[in-house]
């Protein structure tokens, strides 16, 4: 027997301002869709705009830099004003996740400070009204390493299993399977934002055919995040040099200051106070990993 899913985004959600119901805007616009209303199982796929703003997450245009850097954990890498830095959640964004887009002009929004926090109380909301077993996804877009382009992924989640492991099974030769593990929030994402659209204004989508995903004590999508010793490209190459060689000074809480400066203005502050023969050496080191105009 095949395996079907159906995948739909609702119209009619509208606008979403601070201390809105999100979770009956949500509802009536899934109830009023040719394929409502929601049914035990499904999974809602929030775009973590709606959520936000619901929250009164946004700040003053003028302060995006310092929103950025006040919803940074660690840079992983920067190249001019492009920042790819961490957040408290684990996860890895340019810009922290702070968007401009399709919010009020002159403003700019953060990402939820919570998201699994905030996929859990719409879980709670949505299914206290329904008496139905329901999943919630929050998604962001997010850029990959090594891959041109962007697409969604869960940056939080409720209800909903995070991932599928396959350790132990056997493969179709028989072969015991060691670490595969499909991230399926972040796929359960990615499909729910190819019917919403980024300039369609349906924030939500839902993925219908995968009740089995649904359970009460999931984790949260923070477990998919990589952090701490298993991270293994904690740091672009650039960066990582730079982390070293001030490690290697006794200078390492100097780098989220430092990261951001290029060429002469970088090896001024590096190397102030270092003698000559070491600061050759390290300039040296510092330039093998400068930005160039084909990185």
């Amino acid at each position: 027997m095949s395996h079907r899913l159906l995948v739909f985004a609702p119209a009619g959600v509208g606008e979403v301002s601070p201390g809105d119901d999100l979770a009956g805007m949500l509802l009536t616009a899934c109830t009023e869709d040719p394929d409502g209303p929601l049914r035990d199982g499904d999974v809602l796929v929030v775009t973590s705009k709606v959520v936000s703003k619901a929250e009164g997450r946004s700040r003053d245009g003028d302060d995006r830099e310092a929103a950025i850097s006040d919803e940074t954990l660690r840079t992983v890498a920067r190249r001019g004003p492009t920042r790819i830095v961490q957040n408290a959640q684990g996860l890895v964004q340019a810009a922290a996740g702070v968007d401009a887009s399709n919010v009020v002009p002159g403003t700019v929004l953060l990402l939820p400070a919570d998201p699994d926090a905030s996929a859990a109380r719409l879980r709670e909301e949505l299914q206290q009204r329904t008496g139905l077993r329901l999943g919630v996804v929050v998604s962001d877009t997010s850029g990959r390493a090594w891959r041109h382009g962007q697409t969604d992924l869960a940056v939080g989640a409720a209800g909903v299993r995070p991932s599928l492991g396959y350790a132990g099974e056997l493969d179709s030769f028989g072969r015991e399977l060691a670490v595969t593990q499909m991230a399926v929030a972040d796929e359960l994402a990615a499909a729910g934002d190819l019917v919403k659209a980024k300039l369609a204004g349906r924030p939500v989508a839902v993925v219908r055919g995968l009740a089995e995903l649904v359970v009460d004590d999931a984790e949260g999508a923070r477990s998919l995040s990589r952090t701490g010793p298993d991270d293994m490209f904690a740091r672009g190459s650039r960066e990582s040099v730079l982390h070293a060689v001030l490690t290697s000074l006794g200078r390492a809480g100097e780098y989220e200051g430092l990261v951001g400066l290029d060429g002469p203005d970088l090896e001024q502050a590096v190397l102030a106070g270092v003698p000559a023969p070491a600061a050759d050496a390290l300039r040296g080191v510092l330039r093998a990993v400068a930005p160039t105009a084909t990185q």
